[in-house]
């Protein structure tokens, strides 16, 4: 089985709900987010390639145009917009275009992250 990465990064806001008042998180607060997109393959292309890198440039445009310097509630409002929940929703935002999909990461901090993986 072969597996690749690619990361890609935004900064956005959030808080989260559910929380304590005393709590830091639940106050507003920003992150310069991190997203780790795995595939996996048991085949290479012509190429040599699992899935050439270049083919994963739409998942960074739809992170530009929607999460980057977003307040993330509002990207999600229906959603408490913590790492594990945006793993997920990412997972099924892509999960259809590439088939190879097998997880996704997103780091809020370099010592932080949650990993979607069905």
């Amino acid at each position: 089985m072969y597996t690749i990465k690619k990361e890609f990064s935004f900064c956005a806001s959030h808080n989260l709900e559910c929380l304590a008042p005393e709590h830091p998180c639940s106050r507003v607060h920003g992150h310069n987010y991190v997203v780790i997109v795995e595939l996996k393959s048991e085949t290479l292309n012509e190429a040599g390639f699992a899935t050439d890198y270049r083919q994963l440039d739409t998942i960074k445009k739809w992170i530009d145009d929607v999460l980057d310097h977003r307040h993330l509630n509002e990207v999600f409002p229906s959603m408490n917009p913590t790492a594990e929940n945006i793993a997920y929703y990412l997972f099924n935002v892509f999960k259809e275009t590439y088939p190879q999909l097998s997880s996704i990461t997103v780091q809020e901090t370099p010592k932080t992250s949650a990993r979607y993986e069905p």
